[in-house]
């Protein structure tokens, strides 16, 4: 019998794993700010996107740095992971992507940014048009498209939102087989997934009366919370195959 743990108590025991860990893991998530704050300054500063065909440079240079930034999401995901598991952690644990299969990754973080990039190129282009003609129509067109960009990705993001911690524990699987895994995995808890995420969103909305400073509280507690989230799926995944299995030996 499948015993799925409870938003509550995910969250519990975060809050419980974190205790002793808030200077390493704020130390992690300050590296990467400050990376990905530099990161995605460059495309800014190497064009102006005062035209269509600027516009697309400019999006190209920011879809090939958001494939370098996936890197830090596998060494974060593998950091996390290791501080659930009770292991010593480290804010150095975030560059371990680059040791370990940066290639997959890197594969990983292009599909995830290509179906968003794909969703939102009408929106861009719609509001592109609006700010030069200022036509209602294209204002209506790029709103239409946003909702239906939003549902897509939403979707997409919760169906492969397990391929970095799946990464850290089946790096021998290839890019496709982990994205189909999470896919597997994810099957049935979708909406759990998102009751999780949207159950946040007061957290941050309050945050912003602390001058953000409850950010440096809250991202670690939300990562930690999405680290557990996984191990709890592959422990009931488990569990379910040794049942499966012990129907057919007695």
């Amino acid at each position: 019998m499948n015993t799925y743990k409870s938003s509550a108590e995910l969250k519990g025991m975060s809050k419980e794993q974190l205790f002793g860990h808030y200077g390493t893991v704020i130390g992690a998530m300050f590296l990467i700010g400050i990376i990905s704050l530099v990161a995605n300054s460059i495309p800014s500063t190497l064009v102006v996107a005062s035209s269509i065909p600027e516009l697309i440079i400019y999006y190209l240079i920011s879809f090939v740095i958001t494939l370098f930034l996936g890197i830090f999401n596998s060494g974060e995901a593998f950091l996390y992971l290791k501080l659930i598991c009770r292991q010593p952690v480290s804010a150095g644990d975030i560059f371990y992507g680059f040791k370990v299969y940066p290639d997959k990754a890197i594969l990983l973080q292009f599909v995830r940014s290509l179906i968003t990039y794909i969703c939102l190129t009408p929106v861009m282009i719609f509001y592109y048009l609006y700010l030069t003609t200022a036509s209602p129509v294209y204002m209506l067109l790029m709103s239409i498209f946003l909702v239906i960009s939003a549902i897509i990705i939403a979707v997409t993001r919760l169906l492969l939102s397990q391929t970095f911690f799946l990464l850290q524990d089946f790096p021998q699987y290839s890019a496709k087989e982990l994205m189909k895994m999470s896919c597997q995995i994810m099957k049935g808890h979708k909406g759990r997934l998102f009751y999780i995420a949207v159950s946040f969103l007061p957290l941050y909305l309050l945050s912003a009366f602390s001058f953000f400073i409850a950010f440096f509280w809250l991202v670690p507690y939300t990562n930690a919370v999405m680290a557990n989230f996984y191990m709890d799926l592959m422990k009931n995944r488990n569990q379910t195959s040794a049942n499966d299995i012990s129907q057919y030996n007695p």
